[in-house]
């Protein structure tokens, strides 16, 4: 009850006591140095929390996901994290004992793993994650994801297994639920959309529209140094770190624009796939720019992205941070998961993977922010889209919850 006590009620009744319930929430993390990853754990575990308050419940968490000391981890109450590596996915193991503590099981695969691209050393963590769940007869539920791409029989058999042994599965773009559809045909494949458009975060809304344009610039380290390498396994028809210098220059060039250097994936032991250590290079290339501190938490990185009038990202949850802060954004796509996502949305302005060279990506960046305005309606017709598409998804965690924390 919210506010005082209404006259002449009984001050001394008792409260309902809130039932227990533990929610496992597997390959979520909340020390990755892709904030990315922490950015899903931290909305997913806040749509969690508030389903389960709003059933009358007392929610604990346990957090199982790959170990990883490279920064500290994002505070968050009631939760106890179990990391994952080889010993603890054998029998007996610390996954195995944690799965016997929980009451139900959701699994986010960091976002994207559920595949084969990856290789089988990820997929096997993934599978075997998973079984163990199921085989401590844990209801599972794989969260908003994207699934496959899927192009091995070996990886196909045992993935369609677990879907079909799964409580509930969403897919959060058009593309994985057609992808899952056809590994499991049986199974009811849920369309839903990725659950960090609704990371908590502070407005800075009132920054915009100052007397210089606060462009964001969210370079990515890896596709940086792919194609410094001459690699390009993500197959992108253009030069991305001629493109990504190019774009700068553009925009130094221009008077009324204000350059932020915006990394938003960081590692301390892999400098080729590291957004800081790229910016660090391009600052001192582009001295007009502002090299934008780490960020420690994702929703720190959501609220100063809130404060930019457009961001071109290369990160996928960079760009779901403005576009749900209602920052027009240009997303550098560099495989489908970026057309699926926002496609859903109605959302069609980005760089895509193919058919375009250096000059025409800085075009459509620059055409971007001299079309602010329509953009960022879209985005506001597209967050309507995301609260309809995530309501399913709440309710099935509310009728899960109910179910498993019921008295026996």
């Amino acid at each position: 009850m919210h506010g005082r006590a209404a006259v002449g009620e009984n001050r001394h009744e008792s409260v309902p006591k809130r039932r227990p319930i533990t929610i496992g929430l597997l390959w979520h993390s909340l020390n990755s140095g892709n904030l990315g990853v922490g950015a899903l754990t931290v909305a997913n575990l806040t749509i969690a929390r508030e389903v389960a308050l709003d059933a009358g419940l007392s929610p604990r968490f346990v957090i199982m996901g790959a170990r990883d000391r490279q920064r500290p981890a994002i505070p968050m109450p009631d939760c106890q994290t179990v990391p994952i590596d080889w010993r603890a996915l054998g029998p007996g193991g610390a996954l195995w004992r944690a799965m016997a503590d929980v009451d139900c099981v959701l699994d986010i695969g960091a976002g994207d793993s559920f595949a084969d691209i990856y290789g089988a050393r990820r997929f096997s963590f993934l599978l075997i994650s998973k079984l163990l769940a199921l085989a401590r007869n844990k209801p599972l539920i794989l969260s908003p994801q994207t699934i496959g791409p899927f192009t091995k029989q070996a990886y196909m058999a045992p993935a369609a297994f677990v879907m079909r042994r799964s409580h509930a599965v969403y897919a959060r773009d058009e593309l994985s639920r057609d992808v899952a559809r056809q590994m499991a045909p049986s199974v009811r494949i849920d369309l839903a959309v990725d659950v960090a458009f609704e990371l908590p975060f502070e407005d800075r809304s009132h920054l915009r529209r100052g007397p210089l344009l606060r462009v964001g610039v969210n370079p990515s380290g890896l596709l940086f140094s792919e194609a410094e390498r001459g690699s390009n396994r993500f197959g992108l028809s253009y030069d991305y770190a001629r493109f990504t210098r190019k774009l700068l220059a553009a925009l130094q060039a221009r008077d009324d624009v204000e350059i932020h250097l915006v990394p938003h994936a960081t590692s301390n032991g892999d400098p080729t796939d590291d957004d800081g250590a790229l910016c660090d290079r391009l600052a001192a290339e582009f001295p007009a720019a502002h090299r934008v501190p780490n960020f420690g938490t994702p929703s720190q990185a959501k609220s100063y992205i809130s404060g930019l009038d457009l961001l071109v990202g290369a990160r996928m949850h960079a760009c779901i941070a403005a576009f749900s802060a209602g920052v027009p954004v240009v997303p550098v796509a560099y495989s489908r998961k970026f057309t699926g996502l926002f496609g859903l949305l109605g959302y069609d302005t980005m760089i895509p993977v193919s058919g375009v060279e250096e000059e025409q990506a800085v075009a459509l960046a620059l055409e971007a922010l001299a079309n602010r305005s329509a953009l960022a309606e879209a985005e506001a017709a597209g967050m309507a889209k995301v609260h309809g598409l995530l309501a399913g998804y709440r309710n099935t965690l509310r009728s899960t919850f109910l179910a498993v924390s019921a008295p026996a």
